[in-house]
């Protein structure tokens, strides 16, 4: 990194450490993450004190958000059962995964400071990992830099990057090339993330592809499901079912105007739809618009869910359940400026998956419609005439679903190719 550059970054990174000082509370991502930050270094050093036994081996596992850290749990699942002997600590980034963290199977879990020298130096030297393995893509060059002075081992798994991301761009590769030039070993999606991943300064040598880690999460989700248990058995139903799952306003306005027409043709259909963010205008504005169509409308857990022509999730951690019970699956985020989110957790189930146009940069989703197990739709007609095709022709809908799950099967074996990678750093 270049002179003038170490200097803007080190002047950001101490901002926002004293942004984490003055910031208040709030209820909103970001206030969240800044006071979840407060007096991080010094939980860091409780634990190392505490906790760290400089007998075994440490591995730090750092996932930005959840998503991330569904890559990076099947790994840490391995590393629980053949490799009691190993310490493991998790960081994430984004005030969203810190339950998700809360629950990996991690000895520590803690936000990560933000990536300042002081910062990265105390944590490093707290808990003294032996190797320090980023999930997915968001490697923190200072962090990286002084794991590197400490003598720790540095990797990235179910490493991918985007066709179109801005990290290609001539700041990110000058700020970020010499963290990816200093990773020991990089376990790539595809050979054609590996080949970007070289392109930004990854050492060819090091780098290998595993494919990525998720298929193997939601495959054992999926075939673990209980379909008895008390989220899925009050629901159970012949009725024609759309699972909607991470949604935004702007799906939900599609969404309305393509199950209006589902139901002039299919009057018994029944939507369970799961806000990606449940927060209370979310699910108002979706009671809203189905009070008006006329649905009868009840939340996740009341004792009228069974009957509800659509059944409002109001709670985080259970979609991947409740996609056991779709006919046909939507997923969010392709009419949202956020992306898409997660395709794969209901084509696990054999659902055949629909999601809106803004997908380019979702592997899965080019998967599965060159697969023929999931379709883009550009707006509410097209969403309404696959729904109607899908749910009214069970061949179709079998094929298409079959297509799905056999994609998602056929990508499972990541996770033990990434603990490999993991455990070669110790």
């Amino acid at each position: 990194m270049n002179p003038a550059l170490r200097a803007a970054y080190a002047a950001a990174g101490s901002l926002a450490e004293l942004t984490v000082a003055r910031a208040p509370r709030g209820d909103g991502k970001t206030l969240r993450s800044l006071a979840g930050r407060r007096g991080v270094l010094d939980r860091f050093a409780a634990w190392g004190a505490a906790h760290r036994d400089p007998a075994r081996p440490l591995v730090w596992l750092h996932a930005p958000s959840v998503g991330e850290g569904l890559q990076a749990r099947p790994v840490i699942e391995l590393l629980r059962q053949r490799r009691p002997d190993v310490q493991v600590a998790y960081t994430h980034f984004s005030s969203s995964a810190a339950d998700f963290a809360a629950h990996v199977g991690a000895d520590f879990a803690d936000y990560l400071p933000f990536d300042t020298r002081r910062s990265a130096r105390t944590a490093l030297r707290a808990i003294r990992p032996t190797a320090l393995v980023f999930s997915k893509l968001d490697v923190w060059p200072v962090l990286v830099d002084e794991a590197v002075r400490q003598g720790v081992r540095v990797g990235l798994i179910a490493a991918t990057l985007a066709e179109g991301s801005g990290r290609q761009g001539v700041l990110a590769r000058a700020l970020l090339h010499d963290a990816y030039a200093a990773l020991s070993v990089v376990g790539a999606i595809d050979a054609a993330d590996a080949a970007r991943l070289v392109a930004l300064g990854v050492d060819v040598h090091r780098t290998q592809v595993t494919g990525d880690t998720r298929y193997d999460q939601v495959w054992a989700r999926a075939q673990a499901v209980d379909r008895l248990a008390p989220l899925l058995a009050p629901l159970a139903s012949v009725r024609p079912t759309l699972v909607a799952g991470s949604t935004w306003p702007g799906d939900h306005a599609v969404l309305r105007d393509a199950w209006c027409a589902v139901r002039r043709v299919l009057p018994d259909a029944r939507l369970i739809i799961a806000p990606h963010e449940p927060t209370a205008g979310h699910l108002a504005s979706v009671a809203v618009w189905a009070q008006r169509d006329a649905l009868r409308v009840a939340r996740l857990g009341a004792d009228d869910a069974h009957a509800a022509d659509l059944v409002l999730v109001d709670r985080v951690g259970v979609l991947g359940d409740l996609y056991a019970l779709a006919d046909v699956a939507y997923v969010g985020g392709g009419f949202h400026a956020a992306g898409l989110h997660s395709v794969i957790e209901p084509a696990a189930y054999g659902a055949p998956v629909l999601f809106g146009p803004q997908c380019r940069d979702s592997r899965d989703a080019t998967l599965l419609i060159d697969a023929q197990g999931g379709r883009s739709v550009a707006n509410a007609q097209a969403l309404g005439d696959a729904l109607i095709e899908w749910l009214r022709i069970a061949s179709s809908r079998a094929d298409a679903g079959g297509r799905a799950r056999a994609l998602v099967k056929a990508g499972c074996g990541a996770a033990e190719r990434s603990f490999a990678l993991v455990t070669a750093l110790l």
